[in-house]
């Protein structure tokens, strides 16, 4: 047998390298299993699910239901009600953490595609605002009638343009709804998107001349949209860069005129107000201000949170959305996503709620 004095010198580099190659790769394989170990650990929410199709509204609705592992009801329930844009029913996970809170304290949660997402019929550009609650108060109907949910703890929790949606609901349904929890709501439509729009120019650091420019865009579509123009119009005389489309023109000149306040004085139920310091979407100061004045002082918990965004989630992820470090954060630590106490508040508020 060989000693180490009889072979090579490069036969030996080579042998030590082989066995740092196989040492580093077996490393390698070791964290990526647990890493996926880790992430399917962290993903594991402590709930139930089931697909549900929703009857009632103008069209089926394809929905999730998230139920909590233990007992077999009734529980309470927490409808899910979405922001502007393109959304599945869990807004592609974002929704877990909180269905996981509410299961938690005793409520089941349920979402739902906007119309024409994932398969479901329909067009969401095609709904007023009105709409989407009259939309929302159909699931309340098929969810009433199901044994496993308790007809006198049903809440509705609405995220930004969800803000509009909620109080209307609440206001139609005052002995039905049992809270509202309103997430980065906004309360006028046209001054929210003046606000949006410089916040954004700032956060691009825009200069004092391309702001200006932005904000004479926005306001030409806007006389645009007071007169009723038709799209043709808009589109023959716009110079944005990305212009709406036919369908979002039309979604934009049925709810521009948008106004909360009318409804938060005939409000008669529990309100968790819920905002981030850092939102760039909305003027959240506004919106505290507005519902202190408005929403009768025993209804109203207002929770202001530093460092948070639009979504409660922590700023410095969710303005920086295509980061490692958020990418890393959703799939290995999702609930780690939203600012500290956001979580346990709603569960804590929730669960000293009487009955409606």
């Amino acid at each position: 047998m060989p000693t180490s004095a009889d072979i090579p010198p490069k036969t030996r580099s080579r042998r030590r390298w082989l066995r740092r190659l196989l040492i580093a790769s077996g490393c390698v394989v070791a964290l990526a299993v647990a890493a996926g170990g880790w992430a399917i650990y962290q993903n594991d929410f402590d709930y139930r699910q089931e697909h549900v199709t929703i009857t009632g509204s103008t069209q089926p609705l394809e929905g999730t239901l998230t139920l909590p592992k233990q007992g077999n009801g009734p529980y309470g329930l927490v409808l899910f009600i979405h922001g502007d844009g393109v959304a599945n029913a869990d807004r592609d996970g974002f929704y877990r953490p909180m269905w996981e809170t509410f299961a938690k304290a005793g409520y089941a949660s349920i979402g739902w595609n906007k119309p024409g997402i994932g398969g479901a019929p329909g067009n969401w550009l095609d709904q007023s605002l009105r709409d989407r609650a009259l939309e929302a108060e159909a699931v309340m109907d098929w969810a009433r009638a199901r044994t496993d949910i308790d007809p006198h703890r049903i809440g509705l929790w609405g995220i930004s343009q969800g803000g509009w949606v909620i109080p209307q609901v609440a206001v139609d349904r005052p002995d039905q709804v049992q809270f509202i929890i309103p997430v980065g709501a906004a309360i006028n439509w046209e001054r929210q998107g003046e606000y949006n729009l410089r916040a954004e120019m700032k956060a691009k650091n825009a200069s004092d001349a391309e702001l200006r420019a932005a904000l004479q865009r926005r306001e030409d579509s806007l006389v645009l949209l007071r007169e009723d123009a038709p799209y043709e119009r808009y589109r023959s005389t716009t110079t944005d860069s990305d212009p709406m489309s036919p369908d979002r023109w039309r979604f934009v000149e049925r709810n521009f005129r948008a106004d909360v306040s009318p409804l938060l004085p005939r409000l008669n139920v529990p309100v968790l107000l819920e905002l981030g310091a850092e939102d760039r979407n909305v003027d959240v100061r506004e919106t505290e201000r507005v519902y202190k004045q408005l929403v009768k002082p025993e209804l109203l918990t207002v929770h202001m949170y530093p460092d948070a965004s639009h979504n409660i989630v922590k700023a410095d992820l969710d303005h920086n959305q295509d980061s490692l470090k958020t990418v890393l954060t959703y799939i290995f630590a999702p609930r780690s996503l939203y600012v500290p106490g956001y979580l346990d508040d709603i569960r804590d508020w929730v669960s000293k709620l009487p009955p409606r």
